[in-house]
């Protein structure tokens, strides 16, 4: 496994290359744009969904990455369709949260219709919790991230985070045109998203629904489980009328 280090500012994890892209992808061009160092950890090679394979998923991944920005990408390899909360997958995380160090980790949401996402967000949190026992059997030095974001676009959930994209949304929607095999329509293979549901379509809706609701063109949205400490109630950012 690489262990390569390299010191990141934010590290999003996801099931399957594209996962990212779709759900916080122009959060983490934004990232970028304000000149973090953002990297991002898929846990499976793709291999076994319905378009595509693992070696053109990963080329499509490479082109989506110089779009991104981001300075670091690498792939776990765990088996695709068959991703569990296991304590070994869990330490696979640790290993690499202890390599890049990341202040901000973004998970997905832990309610999902395909199992393999709701695992990465389990697998994730245990990985950045086990990341911080010292007597753990992986290398590096001990390391917790100080705070996790859950990516909740796309699920009819009450948010509580909400980021402009507004200047980000196009190189999101770029990003994810890299991923041909999957979202090109083609006669004969079985569609991704519904036609009634284009991905481009389906984030441009999605994608100003949430913007609305902070006064921005563009967003996506999020939640933290803790509650938030705020020192200096006249600077609470928004407006409430």
């Amino acid at each position: 496994m690489a262990t390569e280090e390299i010191k990141l500012d934010t590290l999003a994890i996801a099931a399957h290359r594209d996962d990212t892209e779709i759900v916080c992808g122009g959060t983490l061009i934004k990232l970028v744009d304000l000149g973090y160092s953002v990297g991002i950890l898929d846990l499976t090679a793709g291999e076994s969904g319905s378009r595509g394979d693992a070696k053109s998923r990963a080329e499509e991944a490479a082109n989506a990455t110089k779009i991104l920005g981001v300075k670091y990408r690498h792939n776990l390899e765990l088996p695709d369709a068959g991703l569990y909360d296991t304590q070994e997958n869990a330490l696979r995380v640790a290993e690499i949260i202890r390599a890049t160090r990341p202040e901000l980790v973004i998970l997905p949401y832990w309610v999902q219709r395909h199992p393999d996402h709701a695992a990465a967000s389990l697998v994730g949190y245990r990985g950045c919790f086990l990341a911080g026992l010292a007597k753990m059997p992986i290398s590096g030095t001990a390391f917790r991230p100080r705070k996790i974001l859950y990516s909740t676009s796309f699920h009819d959930i009450e948010h509580n985070v909400v980021i402009d994209i507004s200047e980000q949304f196009q190189r999101k929607c770029e990003a994810v045109a890299c991923y041909k095999t999957q979202f090109e329509e083609k006669p004969g293979l079985r569609e991704v998203y519904p036609p009634a549901r284009n991905i481009f379509d389906y984030m441009e809706i999605r994608g100003r629904q949430y913007g609305y609701m902070i006064g921005a063109r563009y967003g996506e949205c999020f939640i933290q489980k803790e509650k938030f400490k705020i020192d200096d109630p006249m600077k609470l950012p928004g407006t409430s009328i």
